[in-house]
């Protein structure tokens, strides 16, 4: 009776085993691959943001646009991408961070390197509703943002919804919150960029 009461305990042990280090091999084989598409992914929504094609959606290939047209700094905790193109600096993209209405925005935003126009925005990562606030991913949203002029801003407000008196961009249709969120933190990050930019100057 002992002997047929610990075989099925010794069995479920063992399986547990053999199924935890399937699960470890499986993990560890493949983490590498997972972070090279996450930095791929990365990679390529920064060269969006200055409306850099590449040949393919290979990650090798956007690896080797990116290598050559961009680099990237470190400043006061946050990554700050510069586009280059023949040795000349094209652009700048810094992060813009602030509360959708379901968590956090992250987006980037690019602005040529003379502080007067905007290049292009994209985003990282939200949580919007699908259908709603989450079509600030879709790429007619988006595009509107690209030859935005800042050097005629009144308060700071360089994206503006229309129909607004110097309207630059079309809010989405029923996603109100999320379309405000979308240009405060743009407008509060591009005011804080530009600002401490030209302070260093």
């Amino acid at each position: 009776m002992k002997k047929s009461f610990a075989y099925p305990i010794i069995l479920m042990s063992l399986l547990t085993a053999v199924f935890t280090l399937v699960l470890s091999y499986l993990n560890y084989s493949t983490a590498e691959k997972i972070s090279l598409l996450q930095g791929a992914d990365l990679q390529r929504k920064i060269l969006y943001v200055f409306d850099i094609d590449t040949p393919s959606d290979e990650p090798d290939d956007i690896r080797k646009v990116f290598e050559e047209k961009i680099e990237s700094e470190e400043i006061k905790d946050e990554i700050i991408y510069t586009f280059k193109e023949n040795g000349e600096v094209k652009g700048y993209a810094f992060p813009a961070t602030g509360p959708g209405l379901w968590g956090t925005i992250n987006a980037y935003v690019g602005i040529s390197k003379d502080y007067s126009e905007v290049l292009g925005l994209e985003f990282i990562s939200q949580d919007e509703t699908p259908g709603l606030g989450g079509r600030i991913a879709e790429e007619w949203y988006k595009e509107q943002f690209r030859g935005i002029d800042l050097t005629n801003v009144s308060d700071n407000n360089y994206v503006i919804y229309r129909p607004a008196t110097g309207g630059n961009v079309d809010a989405i249709a029923g996603a109100t919150l999320t379309s405000k969120s979308v240009s405060k933190l743009v407008n509060e990050d591009m005011y804080n960029f530009i600002n401490d930019r030209k302070g260093g100057q």
